[in-house]
């Protein structure tokens, strides 16, 4: 058992799949000797050369179309996209190439790639380097979307993207590089589509993603300790395929439900699992689900304001407090 950075975590995952794997390459701009703008792909360059690892120009449309034609030719490429912000600039690609290939060719060719991007708000890069844009991807039939909070699911759910024969998304949150966490030693392969409890509760079910499962869980324990309020915390890590055994299971126990998102309020993420269970789960809820998002607006650069709209844990307390009359 190591203790390792969410940051290192992106690079062992992806070196653990290089090794195993050699038709596994990685590509994107200054990946390679630079290991990276955010350091998170350090030593895969001297580990495994500059044919597996290789720079790109500044151009995601031409590491998109390197790594699709790579993908359809029987390699299983790793590229990155710097920002997801970036996303925009090669939305064909994500929305109309990538996820329709094998549907459209009848499985004659496949796209087994995984595009992973530096995802969400945090650290003052302002409206156009800062957006969690994850909803922009799971409405695209065909696409993988998945978005780890620990280092150990980092690698764990890069070795299931790796090995999956369709396009994952692999959104890592750019405020987490910086967290540690217990890794095991060893090869670690997760699932795709699979949700995780964090925390076991009675009171009320909480589902975050990324950047907001440890905030939820702050928020948990601080529920518990000030209002006696004992709050169920899941991990939904996956969002395509979602887990919706586990997500209505726990609803099912504690009978109420509330999302924390870092996604703008229209049509982000937790909507649509509210829809969900509206249509499965009504019975089971005691009060209405409650939306913890950012505002509808594009993200500040300023410190003060980027905190402010960001979901925090106080603002997790307060909400949940109110709505159960804690």
């Amino acid at each position: 058992m190591a203790e390792l950075t969410y940051r290192d975590a992106v690079a062992r995952g992806i070196a653990q799949e290089m090794a195993r794997d050699p038709d596994v390459v990685f590509l994107g701009e200054d990946v390679a000797k630079a290991g990276g703008v955010f350091k998170a792909t350090v030593g895969l360059y001297d580990q495994f050369g500059p044919l597996r690892v290789r720079d790109t120009p500044i151009s995601e449309q031409a590491i998109l179309g390197a790594a699709m034609g790579a993908a359809m030719t029987g390699l299983k490429p790793i590229a990155e996209i710097m920002f997801s912000d970036f996303f925009a600039v090669c939305f064909d690609y994500i929305a109309n190439e990538f996820p329709k290939s094998r549907y459209m060719s009848n499985g004659q060719t496949k796209c087994p790639l995984v595009v992973r991007t530096g995802n969400g708000a945090g650290s003052r890069f302002g409206a156009q380097h800062s957006q969690s844009v994850e909803n922009w991807c799971m409405m695209i039939p065909g696409l993988k979307v998945v978005a780890p909070s620990t280092p150990t699911d980092v690698i764990g759910l890069m070795a299931a993207a790796v090995r999956d024969p369709d396009p994952v998304i692999f959104f890592e949150h750019k405020s987490l590089y910086p967290m540690k966490g217990e890794v095991p030693d060893g090869e670690i392969v997760d699932a795709l589509g699979t949700a995780r409890t964090v925390r076991t509760g009675t009171d009320a079910t909480i589902l975050a993603l990324a950047l907001m499962v440890p905030r939820a869980l702050e928020a948990a324990e601080r529920l518990k300790v000030e209002h006696g309020v004992d709050c169920e915390v899941v991990d939904v890590r996956s969002l395509v395929p979602l887990d919706t055994q586990t997500i209505l299971g726990s609803v099912g126990r504690t009978h109420r439900l509330f999302t924390v998102e870092e996604n703008p309020r229209l049509c982000g993420w937790g909507a649509e699992i509210v829809s969900i269970v509206a249509d499965e789960a009504f019975y089971d809820l005691d009060g209405p689900p409650v939306r913890i998002t950012t505002p509808h607006i594009p993200l500040p650069a300023a410190d003060i304001l980027e905190d402010m709209v960001l979901p925090t844990v106080e603002r997790i307390v307060e909400r949940v407090q109110r709505s159960l009359g804690a």
